[in-house]
Formats: C-alpha cells, sequence, structure tokens
C-alpha cells in the first residue's frame, strides 16, 4: 500500500520533482564520467605507455570526488528539504487523518527511493555515453593518438557512484525521518500563513551597507591587481579576498533594500503594471536569502574563472614550449663570487656526465652587475618586472649557441649589443625604445643596437621562456661584470637521443646525495626537451581536468539552489497571487511577473560573477603571460557556451515550475 502511495505521489509530483530529479541526473552522469576516466582505452592505452601522471590523475579525481560528493550531498540534502516544506499541507492531512509518524516517514523513504533509483539509472545511462566523449577529449588534451576504439563501461565507477550516492540517500531517509519526527499538525497546517520576510524600515542602513560593499569590492580588486597570483603568499592576498567575500554579502544584504528605494524614487518605473508586485517579491526574497546568494556568486565566479583560464593556461604554456626548449638539453650551475666550483664543464666532468663526438655541446656564462631593466630600457618602468637585473653574455658564447641551431655567426664591434628577450609583457615596452632609440647606456659608455627587432631567444632549456633581458655584448664589456652562472646546452647525436636525454637528468639528478662536496662540484641542475614536455603535458592537463570537474560540480548546483529558492518562492507566495487574481491581473500579467522575477533572481549573482571574473580573468591573464601571451577569446566563448547551456535549461525549468505552482493553486 505505501508503495502505492509513494508511487503516485511521484508521478503526480514529477513537475516539482523536475528539478530534483534533473540534478541528480547530472550529478550522477558527472560523478560517473569522471571516475569512469581510469577505465577508458585511452587511459589503459597511455598507462601502459609509462605515462606517470595517468596514475596522478585518477588520484587526483578520487580524492576530489570526495569533496565534489559533500557538495552534491548538501545539495540533495537542500533540494529535498524544499519539496518537504512544499508538502507540508499534505503530510498535515495525512496525519489529520490518522497516519502516524513513521508511516509518513516510511511513504518519504519509498519516495525517496523511487526518484533515487530513477535518477541512479538515467544518470549512468548518460554517463556511459558522456564517459565516452570524456575520453576522447582527455586523449586530445594529453595529445595521445589512440590504437584503437572500444566502448567502455567501468564496473569500478558503477558501484563507486552507486555507493557515494546510496550513502546521501541514506542520509536524506534519516534526515526526512527526523523532520517528521518534529513536525507538529497544527505547524504543518498552518504554514503557508507565516513568512520568512526580514525587514529593515529604514533605507539608511541598506545605503550605508552598499556604500561599505562598494569600498571592500573596490579595495579587493585593486590589492588583487597591484599584487597578482605572484603576490599569493603575502599576508595582503589573505586580506583582499577576505575582502572580496565581505563585499560579495554585504552587496546581497544590501541589494534588496536598495533597489526597492532607488525604484520607489522613480514613480513612473514603480507603479507601471505590477512592478510593485514584482519589487516587493524580489525584495523578499533576496533579503531572505542573502547568504546563499553570496555563495552562489562566488561558486559561479570560482567556475567562470577555472573553465576560462584553465584551457588559455594550458595553450599558453605548452605553445611557449617551443620557445622555452631550444635545445635537447641544459645544464646550469649559479654562482657567487665565494663559490670555488664555477665551471660547469669541470663539475659536469666530476659527476661523471661525457658526450660522444657527435653531440653539439656549447659552454657558455652569463654576467650582471647592479643594472636594472628600468636603468636601461626606460620605457618599461610602469613594467611590474623592470626591477629585475639585466644580464650579459659574451658574443663569443652567443655564437656558440647560435652554432648548435646551424645558424650563422654574428659579428659584433665594440660599442655594439644586440638585445635579446622573450619576456611577453616586456617585449612591447622594449621594441618601443627601439624604435626610438637607436643606442643604449651602459656604464656611462654609448653602445649602438646592432638589431631592428628584438631577438626572442630563450638561451638554454628550461620550463619556460625566462629571458628577461640579456644584452649580448662584445667579450671585453663583461670582463668587468660578475659571473652569475655557468652554463651548457647539448644537442644530441641522433641515435637514442630521447634515452640520453634521460640518462643526462638522471645522473645530475642522483649525484646530489649526504656524502657530495659541493664546494668541489658545485649544485648543477639540468633539464631536457622531452622531460619538460612529459611534465608540462601532464601538470597543466591534471589540473584543467580538475578544475573542468569542479567547475561543472559548482555550476550545477548553483543553478539548481537558484531553481528551488524559486519554486519555494512560489509556494509560500501563492496568497499573494490569489489576491492578483482577485484584483482583476490575468494570467498572462501573472505569467510576465513570474517570468521577470525569476529572470532577475537568476541574474543578479550571475552580474556580480562576472565582475569579479573580469578582474580575476585579468590577474590570471598576467600570470600566464609569463609563459606566454594567452588567447582567451576561444576559452571564454567555451565557457559563455557550456554556462549558457545549463543556465537556459535550469531558468526555463523552473519558470514552467513556477508558473504550474501558480496556475494550479489560484
Amino acid at each position: 500500500m505505501y508503495s502505492k502511495i509513494a508511487y503516485k505521489n511521484v508521478k503526480k509530483s514529477f513537475k516539482d520533482y523536475s528539478i530534483y530529479f534533473l540534478t541528480l541526473t547530472l550529478a550522477v552522469c558527472i560523478f560517473y564520467s569522471f571516475n569512469s576516466i581510469e577505465s577508458q582505452n585511452a587511459m589503459m592505452e597511455m598507462n601502459k605507455s609509462g605515462k606517470e601522471y595517468v596514475q596522478i590523475l585518477t588520484t587526483i579525481i578520487s580524492y576530489a570526488s570526495v569533496f565534489v560528493a559533500f557538495i552534491l550531498g548538501s545539495l540533495i540534502l537542500y533540494a529535498n528539504n524544499f519539496l518537504i516544506k512544499k508538502r507540508n499541507k499534505e503530510l498535515g492531512i495525512y496525519m489529520t487523518l490518522g497516519m502516524s509518524k513513521n508511516k509518513i516517514s516510511k511513504i518519504l523513504i519509498l519516495e525517496t527511493l523511487i526518484v533515487g533509483a530513477l535518477s541512479l539509472i538515467s544518470g549512468l545511462i548518460i554517463g556511459f555515453i558522456v564517459s565516452q566523449g570524456l575520453s576522447v577529449v582527455v586523449s586530445k588534451l594529453f595529445d595521445f593518438q589512440m590504437t584503437s576504439y572500444a566502448f567502455i563501461i567501468s564496473a569500478p565507477a558503477i558501484i563507486k557512484t552507486i555507493l557515494y550516492f546510496g550513502i546521501m540517500f541514506i542520509l536524506v531517509m534519516i534526515f526526512n525521518s527526523f523532520v517528521i519526527s518534529k513536525y507538529k499538525i497544527i505547524d504543518l497546517l498552518t504554514v503557508g500563513r507565516k513568512t520568512e520576510e526580514i525587514k529593515f524600515k529604514n533605507p539608511i542602513i541598506y545605503l550605508i551597507t552598499f556604500i561599505l560593499c562598494v569600498i571592500s569590492l573596490g579595495t579587493a580588486y585593486k590589492w588583487a591587481l597591484d599584487l597578482g597570483l605572484m603576490g599569493i603568499k603575502e599576508s595582503k592576498f589573505l586580506v583582499c579576498i577576505g575582502l572580496g567575500i565581505v563585499g560579495t554579502i554585504l552587496f546581497f544584504f544590501s541589494l534588496a533594500g536598495f533597489i526597492l528605494y532607488v525604484v520607489k524614487k522613480n514613480n513612473k518605473v514603480y507603479f507601471k503594471g505590477l512592478n510593485i508586485f514584482i519589487v516587493k517579491q524580489i525584495n523578499s526574497k533576496v533579503n531572505t536569502n542573502f547568504l546563499s546568494m553570496s555563495v552562489i556568486c562566488l561558486m559561479l565566479f570560482l567556475t567562470i574563472g577555472m573553465l576560462s583560464t584553465g584551457l588559455s593556461f594550458k595553450e599558453a604554456l605548452e605553445s611557449g614550449l617551443k620557445g622555452s626548449t631550444p635545445y635537447d638539453a641544459s645544464a646550469y650551475m649559479y654562482v657567487s663570487p665565494e663559490d670555488k666550483a664555477r665551471d660547469i664543464e669541470k663539475s659536469l666532468q666530476l659527476i661523471g656526465i661525457k658526450f660522444d663526438k657527435d653531440d653539439k655541446v656549447a659552454y657558455f656564462n652569463e654576467y650582471k652587475d647592479d643594472k636594472k631593466i628600468k636603468d636601461v630600457i626606460t620605457t618599461s618602468k610602469d613594467i611590474k618586472n623592470s626591477e629585475s637585473l639585466v644580464y650579459y653574455v659574451k658574443v663569443s658564447d652567443y655564437n656558440k649557441l647560435r652554432e648548435l641551431n646551424n645558424e650563422k655567426p654574428i659579428n659584433l664591434k665594440e660599442n655594439e649589443v644586440l638585445i635579446t628577450s622573450n619576456f611577453s609583457r616586456l617585449i612591447p615596452s622594449i621594441e618601443k625604445y627601439m624604435k626610438d632609440n637607436d643606442t643604449i647606456k651602459l656604464d656611462n659608455k654609448t653602445y649602438n643596437i646592432k638589431n631592428n627587432k628584438v631577438i626572442e631567444d630563450n638561451l638554454k632549456t628550461d620550463f619556460m621562456q625566462n629571458n628577461m633581458l640579456t644584452l649580448i655584448v662584445s667579450d671585453d664589456v663583461c670582463n668587468n661584470k660578475e659571473l652569475t652562472s655557468s652554463n651548457v646546452n647539448v644537442n644530441f647525436a641522433n641515435k637514442d637521443k630521447e634515452k640520453r636525454e634521460t640518462e643526462f637528468s638522471d645522473k645530475i639528478y642522483f649525484y646530489k646525495t649526504p656524502d657530495t662536496d659541493y664546494d668541489k662540484i658545485g649544485f648543477v641542475m639540468g633539464n631536457n626537451r622531452t622531460e619538460i614536455y612529459e611534465g608540462n603535458k601532464g601538470t597543466t592537463t591534471v589540473v584543467l581536468f580538475l578544475g573542468i570537474y569542479i567547475g561543472i560540480v559548482f555550476l550545477i548546483s548553483s543553478m539548481a539552489v537558484l531553481a528551488l529558492q524559486q519554486l519555494s518562492e512560489a509556494s509560500d507566495s501563492i496568497s499573494r497571487y490569489k489576491s492578483l487574481k482577485k484584483l482583476g491581473a490575468n494570467t498572462k500579467s501573472i505569467n510576465k511577473t513570474i517570468f521577470v522575477q525569476t529572470l532577475i533572481y537568476f541574474s543578479i549573482p550571475v552580474v556580480l560573477a562576472v565582475i569579479h571574473s573580469v578582474v580575476g580573468i585579468k590577474i590570471a591573464n598576467e600570470f600566464i603571460s609569463m609563459y606566454n601571451q594567452p588567447d582567451i577569446g576561444s576559452t571564454s566563448l567555451v565557457t559563455a557556451g557550456i554556462f549558457m547551456i545549463v543556465y537556459v535549461i535550469y531558468f526555463y525549468i523552473t519558470y514552467s515550475g513556477y508558473k504550474n505552482i501558480v496556475k494550479n493553486n489560484i
């Protein structure tokens, strides 16, 4: 009998359950898809090929899934609470007819099981399809060519999904039983007469709060832009984040009263049509839910930020690798005046590194003095990195590097210099200087700039393009400069090139033991091209994949909470719509008020999240530009597309559900 009642209730209330069902289905789909990655054909092939980052990705996804499960579990409990509140009168009638609380709890448990089973089945079916596409995306991100394709269903991911969501549904059942045990018939039957609205009659409170909000957010934006991501370790950065959160909360706290105050001052807007009713409705709901709207706004900000900058960060890093790895391998040793080991050639011999006669090897030194970039390139004073030092390389050493790349040597007179840099944020300033000047001043002596354009060289193979400003000078100029590093670049002979690269790096890594005599050998560091490509590709893809996973979960959770709050508003506002109907408002006008207030309610947190994101993306882009100039346009379009699809789906279902609730009750 109870199962029949539960089934009929679910069937009858399917429109009310639509948001709940959609959210559960999407949650199951996403959870399964991302957790099935390790079982997909592409990942299995990569794992066989010895790609270490495959195991790293699956491990991180496993840990992230615990966090995602917590978010989704909280969302399911929130959604379930909405459904229970919406049915208070129905439950009150059950009690009035003599049904015990235990029997009501049993019905709710059965309803939860039905909805849970349906969402699990539908979510897994969609997940089976989505996971195949995700497998292809992963192989593209890792730049891995699959030898074959097979449709794979991951049994471990199915078990994990059922286990996690099973625990969530058990918690929902316990929650429902607890809530029902606390209910009284009088509370259930009179709940519609209660209101959650919080009112502050004095508009000055809202005005002061809004001003504080503007000050908090303005200060947070300015400090964030000044510090950038490089200042993340500074205490001021934490204060900046705190001000941003406080400013967001103050915005939503003051919003309702501030808008009401402003709109009231404009009689043409306030008294037009049913605008009075719409403003009051928005005022009531924002006033009540300002904390949850603040959280939603911050979650949307993180979603937009992670999705839009993640792809551009990966693309910028990988496109910059070609410029940062001009040689098969490099080794370098930073030195100071008191160091005994100052020649990397001798240090490599002591470590046991030998080169074949067919290998191309070039040793070179870098020098410095007290000159900063802003002292030499005067147009760079406003650039953050203008405080960095200028480095010098002898033209004889530079010609050795050119020979490695089969380039002709350069003849440089005593009064000539070459300007090299591949730091994207600095190059425009250098080019402007070179356009306006054909000389440069060093040590009170004027030198002619030989090159017309900046030579965008990385002087050694490294993880990023980090040549801020290096001047190629005649050998004599470096006689009075301080030696700062001894370096070597190598292009191995074609035979077993990758193996030779690995052996080169391994010897440099493994010579460092507790017994190493660093005074004699020095502290040598080294990189090889293959290692850098593999490391960058693995790291960026893992971070991007994790960002997409959490970003989509945040997006769905935010939209679901907004939808549920609006549907809750519909149930709480039935008496108001009945009054509108009695006053002569037609169905078209009522539907228009529902559409406008739903649109405004959905848009407010999105608008502030977008404003936050503009600042966040600007900061992220400045950081990414250290590696290469990012293309944020295409990734922003992809993010906007994903965002709009989810937004429109939830908005339409919410609007339709709200309209049906009002239609069926007035």
